[in-house]
């Protein structure tokens, strides 16, 4: 199993079961500890992983870090844990800043299981940041941030070259977060930027103020539609579109113009391609919507995770246009027939279509008997 694929088994785990974690220790063990072992390291072994690493602070003794990952017995990564659910401020992490202080680790990781706030000392050489310079959260992420997370990961642990991007990480993340606040309430000096030259030499007036205020929302609001809308144009376009026909064993003694005669054309329906980019999109944040495909049949139309047909996910059966049905599989394989109200039914058995997923994640070797 890959890291991405590691990723989400445990974020699929971790919001099945954060409600019952109610303790800091019960944190560390369900959520924490699991994280460090997806990044390489080992967290049974003292040379590699020490929890509640003591050092004498000043005129404080005894001070614990809650993990320390180690490298050549020295301190690379700690970690300072909360309650999950518990808010992450920076009056969090006073153990972390002292820690961090006296410790040749570059990294301070403050967490509650479920963000994870990593910090270094950008502003002042060994003086933590008060500000993370990357976050991860391990309920919604991004390609990108995988990608982030695993220069953390033993295999590819590097300081270099996380230290050389921490800068623009931080900024970037600091200049999004601005121009987000922007969009919902646009400042006057950005209001004002913006409609200078549609003034032509009138005042700014308090009208004006608010008539361009309300326009810039606008426009932030409709520039980021039409990006959203010509994303999903491109994603729906024949080339893009991820459907692979069922072909059939033709014999060798028969004419191809008898076989094309006898052979009923394969269409996909729009409730077809409408279905299947329903079963990606609920499926999304647990696998990336590229390892989902369509295979068309006369009878139904197989959605199969990673191409495979011994891997199928659903059946949309939807020939008869008046009787929509969904196939899904039972834990022994066996196909399950569901009515279907309408197209948007299928959001109704999403958590079955993810269980699904989730078992051909967990259990790569084994795959589904394709049902007749």
């Amino acid at each position: 199993m890959d890291f991405v694929d590691q990723l989400r088994v445990l974020s699929s785990r971790i919001a099945s079961t954060r409600n019952v974690v109610q303790t800091e220790e019960a944190t560390k063990n369900a959520m924490v500890m699991p994280f460090i072992q997806i990044l390489g390291y080992n967290p049974f072994d003292p040379f590699e992983v020490t929890p509640e690493l003591v050092a004498d602070v000043g005129t404080k003794k005894g001070e614990k870090v809650d993990y320390a990952i180690l490298s050549d017995g020295k301190p690379i990564i700690i970690f300072e844990c909360k309650k999950a659910g518990d808010d992450l401020n920076i009056s969090h992490a006073g153990q972390l800043f002292r820690y961090f202080h006296v410790t040749s680790a570059r990294f301070g990781v403050l967490t509650n299981g479920i963000v994870y706030k990593f910090f270094t000392d950008l502003e002042q050489p060994n003086k933590m940041d008060e500000k993370p310079f990357f976050e991860f959260n391990i309920l919604e992420f991004k390609d990108k941030d995988v990608d982030e997370l695993k220069k953390f990961a033993k295999s590819a642990y590097n300081l270099d070259n996380i230290l050389a991007t921490a800068n623009d990480l931080k900024y970037t993340r600091a200049i999004q977060n601005k121009i987000e606040e922007w969009m919902v309430n646009p400042p006057e000096e950005f209001v004002r930027l913006v409609s200078a030259d549609l003034l032509a030499g009138k005042r700014f007036t308090p009208v004006v103020k608010d008539q361009f205020t309300a326009i810039s929302k606008r426009a932030f609001e409709q520039l980021i539609g039409e990006k959203i809308n010509a994303r999903l144009k491109g994603a729906m376009t024949p080339d893009a579109l991820p459907v692979l026909v069922a072909s059939r064993a033709v014999d060798p003694q028969e004419k191809p113009s008898e076989t094309m005669a006898s052979e009923p054309q394969l269409v996909t329906s729009s409730e077809e391609l409408e279905g299947f980019y329903a079963v990606r999109a609920m499926l999304r944040d647990i696998v990336p919507s590229r390892r989902i495909f369509m295979r068309d049949a006369q009878s139904y139309c197989a959605v199969l995770f990673d191409d495979n047909n011994r891997k199928p996910i659903c059946r949309l059966r939807f020939n008869n246009r008046q009787k929509l049905r969904l196939g899904v599989f039972k834990e022994n394989k066996e196909e399950e027939i569901l009515p279907l109200d309408s197209v948007d039914t299928i959001f109704d058995y999403q958590d079955r279509l993810k269980a699904t997923v989730l078992a051909y994640i967990q259990n790569p070797e084994a795959s589904a008997e394709a049902a007749p």
